[in-house]
């Protein structure tokens, strides 16, 4: 189901965005649903000419953070604002 939902999504970064929330929020293994998550990302924004986005360690608060106001607080729009921003000069 997931992926029929983004299949149809023209942009790379909005198939990143919801890829990965989705992965993480439907959390369907006992371990790895980050890596996961992350991976999906960044193979979404590949599949664009997106290049991939790495969550260094001095981001990983903010990250964390704007993935539980998503998760959590149902508020979408920091973790886009954080990926949008990772990845800004890196595409056209």
């Amino acid at each position: 189901m997931m992926f029929d939902l983004l299949q149809h999504e023209t942009s790379p970064l909005v198939r990143a965005v919801l890829g990965h929330w989705l992965m993480g929020y439907i959390h369907p293994f006992p371990d790895g649903n980050g890596r996961t998550a992350r991976f999906l990302m960044n193979a979404m924004l590949a599949s664009g000419g997106v290049p991939w986005l790495i969550v260094r360690f001095e981001n990983r608060a903010e990250y964390l953070e704007s993935l539980e106001q998503a998760s959590v607080g149902g508020d979408a729009l920091p973790f886009a604002r954080f990926i949008i921003e990772g990845t800004a000069g890196k595409f056209g």
